[in-house]
């Protein structure tokens, strides 16, 4: 038995957590540099806000309804997100982090100390009571049918939050209910093909000869079906599989132009690359620097800059990582563009000790090099301070636009809430 837990609206319900004036108002969250809409309150669904639109050409929409506007606050995002798992953790055997607000919950030899129903309310309480967040649970035989449950959770009412798939025929209510485009892993283009081929409802999918569906899609469908007929396929993955590669990238908040500038902030993102390095535990010898335009800037043609450089020894030492960034970045720098978004990539990973140094090498271990960067990482980690190198500048101009972002009020001292 699975159960898929899921935070309605995650974003903007966090931010309403700690602004009690805002509970059933429209709320949204956008995206880096006050972008797109990627979170609204169920209010803000009610007034018709689509997903994904830009921000610009709803902002009159949105002040003449009084509707909440709120940069992304990640750091409190993932506190609260830290929390709600927390509690997951506390009450089921096996559990898997599936995203920032979901979580699977593997519930194998529970069946005899609860019913399906009052553990999926007990813990929706008990979520509801330690952190304000609404939590929608799905619990069936299957990973499929128990996102299917999680669905209907969340889009009925009726159901309380909670919605338990063990009865068969409750099984097929349901899907008889639901459009095959809802089902966990049909996307849009797949579901396209489905409704050519007449199945319009999850109920036909289910109903499908699972060798047809293998032979026109693929075995992972065939699996699908097979979960929606109660069937388990999937399982949970406890221990996350290890990354090939770490991606640190960000937007501009503003055109830049200046050399110093996008040095800067390479300089910047290979710091944060090399600390999600050493958090896996992984090293790494190549690494990739890109910088672009917008598509949609008017001032100039697209330029998109792109090189790498790969070292004989692997390194997780956050100065090699600079070094070997700022080197490619000089080789393909070029003036004039206004650049708009830059990043680095991290890739080719090994673990300790499995490569041997070259004579010649241009980047050569250093000494104390793990000391050095366990005593960088501790602190920064701590919040009681910061470490960072001077290559990253002091002021920087081209750090990404946040200009309604609500404070951190639970990993900032000085944002606490007070109560007066």
């Amino acid at each position: 038995m699975f159960a898929l837990c899921d935070v309605n609206s995650f974003y903007t319900s966090v931010e309403t957590v700690f602004r009690p004036d805002l509970w059933g108002k429209p709320v949204v969250v956008v995206s880096n540099n006050d972008g797109c809409i990627i979170s609204r309150s169920a209010e803000a669904k009610a007034l018709g806000i689509p997903m994904g639109a830009p921000l610009f050409k709803f902002s009159d929409f949105l002040r003449q309804h009084g509707v909440q506007v709120f940069s992304s606050n990640y750091a409190l995002y993932a506190d609260m997100s830290l929390r709600v798992m927390t509690i997951l953790e506390e009450m089921a055997p096996k559990t898997e982090v599936y995203s920032i607000d979901e979580a699977w919950l593997f519930l194998q030899g529970m069946e005899k100390l609860v019913g399906w129903q009052e553990w999926g309310h007990e813990i929706r309480n008990r979520v509801q009571r330690e952190t304000h967040l609404t939590l929608g649970v799905g619990i069936a035989p299957t990973m499929t049918l128990a996102k299917l449950a999680n669905y209907a959770a969340k889009r009925w009412r009726k159901t309380d939050g909670v919605v338990v798939l063990t009865d068969p025929e409750r099984q097929r209510k349901l899907m008889a209910l639901a459009n095959v485009s809802d089902v966990w892993g049909v996307g849009s283009r797949i579901s396209k093909r489905l409704n050519a081929m007449g199945m319009k409802t999850v109920l036909d999918l289910a109903n499908a000869d699972t060798h047809l569906i293998r032979k026109k899609f693929s075995v992972v469908l065939e699996r699908t079906v097979r979960e929606l007929r109660g069937e388990p396929c999937l399982a949970l993955e406890e221990t996350p599989s290890a990354r090939q590669q770490i991606v640190c990238s960000r937007s501009y908040g503003v055109k830049v132009t200046a050399k110093d500038e996008v040095r800067q902030s390479l300089c910047a993102f290979a710091e944060r690359a090399a600390a999600k390095l050493r958090e896996e535990g992984q090293f790494c010898r190549c690494v990739t620097v890109f910088f672009r335009t917008s598509g949609y800037d008017t001032g100039g043609e697209y330029c998109s800059r792109q090189g790498s450089m790969t070292c004989q020894v692997p390194t997780h030492d956050t100065r090699d990582i600079i070094k070997m960034a700022l080197s490619v970045f000089e080789k393909i720098w070029l003036s004039g563009p206004r650049y708009a978004k830059a990043g680095i990539i991290l890739g080719d990973f090994y673990h300790r000790g499995v490569a041997q140094p070259g004579l010649f090498d241009e980047i050569q271990p250093r000494a104390n090099s793990e000391a050095l960067m366990q005593v960088m990482d501790s602190l920064n980690q701590s919040r009681r301070g910061a470490l960072w190198f001077a290559g990253q500048g002091i002021e920087k101009p081209w750090q990404m636009k946040r200009e309604m972002l609500s404070p951190a009020y639970t990993t900032r001292f000085s944002d606490l809430p007070k109560v007066r």
